[in-house]
Parts: C-alpha cells; structure tokens; sequence
C-alpha cells in the first residue's frame, strides 16, 4: 500500500495514495496506522483524497482503527473524501460512525480541540 506520512507537533498526516482501497488491503491499512498509538505523536488525520473506491471491508476496518485510536486516549480524524467513497460511507450507514471533515485543516482543528479537551479532562500530570 502507497501512504505518505507528514509528521506534525500534534499529529501524523497520513495520505493513502491508492486508488481502490480493497477488502485484501485492511491488514496493510492496520500495520500503517495501529503501531502510531506507540509512539509519543498518535494522534492521525487520514487524507483519502486520492481514493476513489472504498470496500466495504476496508471501510469497518477504518471504522476499527478509529475506534482503537479513540480508546487509547488518541484522535483519528479522515479528510478529503472523494464523493464515491463518501458516497459509499454512507451506503454502508458508516460515514456517521467516522470522525470525518471536509479538508486537512478542519481535521487540525479537530485534533487540537480533541487534544484540548483531554488535557482538560485529565488534569495536570
């Protein structure tokens, strides 16, 4: 699977440069994106701008890893949809279980409000 990883002070961007995201790839897309919740960024924004196909399992697997990042404390916000692959999102019923946002930027702010809101749930270490 082609990705390209930009790493910021808060999260990793994280651009899928497939086309068709198949059922036969959702273990690839679990070894790029679950071994993030190690390290000291975990925080994720996945750009699908360059996704045109989404299958149905590859789409519960994202579902999945979303869940995963939220309960280990982290974001996982997807961006830049393609109207196929919304479209299909919401087909399966899973476009409302996604932390989804129109363009990168709003996903930045998605993470850093998330950020925010854990620091002040949590206190000062």
């Amino acid at each position: 699977m082609q990705v390209k990883i930009d790493t910021k002070e808060k999260f990793h961007a994280i651009t899928i440069n497939e086309s068709n995201l198949a059922a036969n790839m959702t273990a690839s897309l679990e070894q790029c994106l679950l071994p993030i919740l190690e390290r000291d960024v975990k925080n994720v924004v996945l750009i699908l701008k360059d996704t045109q196909n989404l299958d149905p399992a590859a789409a519960e697997c994202l579902v999945r890893i979303q869940q995963s990042f939220y309960d280990a404390g982290s974001s996982f916000v997807v961006c830049e949809l393609t109207p196929g692959v919304e479209k299909s999102l919401e087909d399966s019923g899973l476009l409302e279980l996604m932390n989804v946002t129109p363009t990168e930027s709003e996903a930045w702010d998605i993470v850093q409000m998330e950020e925010l809101e854990r620091e002040l749930l949590n206190g000062p270490d």
